[in-house]
């Protein structure tokens, strides 16, 4: 039987894991498309509005649900997979604090400014980290989904 814990996890993680990807394949090619002050104003909102409270939820769920997990499954089998998925989405979340959030604040310094320029130094490193975090999210899904099969 599945823990309610277990399938918390499962559900935040997917939550995230389908917000990063949506982020990365539809999100991202769009605004892609816009001039460097469309975009840079667009990613500038976005980052002002993504950490509201039901982002921080499933930020916070997908590494406490699977922790509490880790501490209350004794299932052999189980207990690995949710391991590694939670070790996935803790290093998709220093990614996330590392690289992503530094970024996101060097564009809301650079507002008023050059967007040309703001843009070159965001767009790129945002966009190798994104996939990075994405990758490691769905693959702590994909896990977390293993496990309670």
């Amino acid at each position: 039987m599945t823990s309610l814990f277990s399938t918390l996890a499962v559900i935040t993680t997917g939550l995230y894991a389908g917000f990063m990807l949506t982020f990365l394949i539809a999100v991202m090619p769009g605004l892609a498309a816009l001039p460097d002050d469309g975009f840079t104003a667009a990613m500038r909102r976005f980052n002002e509005k993504v950490p509201g409270p039901a982002f921080l939820v499933l930020f916070i769920g997908v590494i406490a649900f699977p922790a509490v997990t880790v501490f209350t499954e004794l299932d052999e089998k189980r207990w690995p997979l949710v391991a590694v998925a939670m070790a996935c989405a803790v290093v998709s979340h220093l990614v996330t604090i590392g690289g992503n959030i530094p970024l996101n604040k060097a564009l809301a310094e650079a507002e008023g400014g050059d967007d040309s320029a703001a843009r070159k130094a965001f767009e790129g490193p945002w966009n190798g980290f994104h996939r990075f975090r994405t990758a490691l999210s769905l693959a702590a899904f994909v896990l977390l989904a293993a496990a309670v099969l």
